[in-house]
């Protein structure tokens, strides 16, 4: 434990608890380092999959989560959607490298406190941590400022984005199919059966407009990647 973290302590101020949940251990141990700089701040465990964070969290108690949306065995809407449902008052920071114009309403929907860009300085992480912690939401001005969007009656029928009209299945089946997962391999991931996944990815297709099994795949791909979708997933076939 370092200096700053007993002085803390002995000053009668126990230091929270954070848990780390992200496939990469190069990312959790710069998170780690990040969070233990800070004098009132730990890291009381860490956990690379759904499964691993759920034993962890019952194990460590922690003050709060940060999680990534790509976990090993499944994703973070589902980790969020547990942890509210079996730990209500546990806030939840989602820190991902997914464009949060996609994700971060539907992950506060599920139950997060707030969601932040792995690309965001590390001050603004501290900041948005130490929300959560307070009990207060985070999200950048350009969220909120769409969220508030939504709240005003401006005439339109649907989402712009193709990406907003998938449900939160088929936005983690969509992910699946980026990160190479076989039809099997997803549903056993998500516990549901292969015909399923398949009446899934059958939506996915009509909803972004493609026509064949080739073309979901490379628009899943690059989708994951963070590239532009190929030009012939851009309009109905």
């Amino acid at each position: 434990m370092s200096k700053p973290r007993v002085a803390a302590d002995e000053a009668g101020t126990a230091a929270r608890r954070i848990m780390l949940v992200d496939d990469h251990p190069i990312v959790r141990r710069g998170l780690k380092r990040l969070i233990e700089s800070e004098p009132d701040l730990e890291v009381c465990g860490e956990a690379a999959s759904v499964r691993e964070a759920r034993q962890s969290i019952r194990e460590g108690l922690p003050d709060a989560v940060v999680a990534d949306i790509s976990l090993r065995d499944g994703d973070g809407i589902e980790l969020v959607t547990d942890l509210h449902a079996h730990h209500p008052e546990l806030p939840v920071l989602v820190l991902s490298m997914h464009d949060e114009a996609i994700y971060a309403e539907r992950l506060l929907a599920a139950g997060a406190r707030g969601y932040i860009m792995k690309q965001a300085a590390g001050a603004e992480f501290i900041a948005a941590l130490r929300k959560v912690l307070g009990g207060g939401l985070w999200v950048s001005d350009a969220v909120r400022s769409r969220m508030l969007a939504r709240c005003v009656v401006d005439g339109r029928t649907g989402p712009i984005d193709p990406i907003d009209r998938l449900s939160n299945r088929e936005l983690q089946v969509l992910q699946m199919i980026g990160r190479g997962l076989s039809t099997r391999e997803a549903a056993d991931s998500l516990s549901l059966s292969v015909k399923t996944v398949e009446s899934h990815r059958q939506r996915i297709k009509v909803k972004l407009g493609l026509a064949t099994g080739a073309q979901l795949i490379r628009f899943a791909s690059a989708w994951v990647a963070g590239r532009p979708p190929p030009p012939e997933g851009s309009t109905p076939a």
